[in-house]
């Protein structure tokens, strides 16, 4: 099952709207453009984050300050502000990228499961770091490994298909013209697209109208 789609006029909008509607005691984030303007409008989204256990889905082995890190994004647009109950880093300084999804896993394993886990689609059709054709698609047991190939330069860890199905409600946000092909195919039913394969306890979809366009 697909999940339940919303064509929506403004992405970022409906996110903050649907993350304070749900009030979630614990959220895993995602990274990119989309994820970026959604997460500024969290700072100020009635949200009770003094609550709320925050996780990340996918990251570049990299420093926080770097630019390419989902972490630094996040903080910088509302995570230093809102200051949640806590914040669970997948990058640790002096560490591997193998030891630090070795350490990851573990944690998400023992914790409760997502309450919301806010995912992405990219033009390819990849969601966290599950990108086409790569070995992690087909990973069965672990909630979190280490991924990257010759496109994606930085080690990266991701979380898989265990993880995201035992979310309890997951979002994907899809906004932009850029994304229109990718999600036509997975309307069409399209798995070879690893956000084709996306199943949780609910899945919501917010797509504007330029990647959803009237039959």
């Amino acid at each position: 099952m697909f999940g339940d789609v919303r064509t929506v006029d403004d992405v970022p909008q409906a996110f903050a709207a649907l993350v304070a509607e749900t009030a979630p005691g614990s959220i895993g984030l995602s990274g990119g453009d989309t994820a970026r303007k959604c997460y500024e409008l969290l700072a100020t989204a009635d949200v009770a984050w003094e609550r709320v256990d925050v996780w990340f889905g996918d990251e570049r082995w990299v420093p926080v300050h770097d630019p390419d890190s989902n972490e630094g994004m996040a903080r910088t647009t509302f995570l230093d502000e809102v200051e949640p109950r806590s914040i669970q880093s997948m990058y640790q300084p002096d560490s591997t990228a193998d030891a630090g999804a070795d350490r990851y896993d573990g944690l998400l394993k023992a914790a409760p499961p997502l309450a919301l886990l806010h995912l992405g689609l990219g033009p390819d059709g990849h969601t966290a770091s599950l990108f086409p054709g790569n070995a992690s698609l087909q990973e069965r047991d672990r909630f979190v490994i280490t991924t990257g190939d010759d496109q994606h330069p930085h080690p990266r860890l991701t979380i898989t298909y265990p993880a995201i199905a035992r979310s309890e409600l997951v979002v994907v946000t899809v906004a932009g013209a850029g994304k229109r092909d990718a999600f036509a195919r997975l309307l069409a039913g399209d798995e070879d697209l690893p956000a084709g394969r996306v199943r949780a306890g609910r899945v919501v979809w917010l797509v504007d109208r330029a990647a959803n366009p009237p039959a």
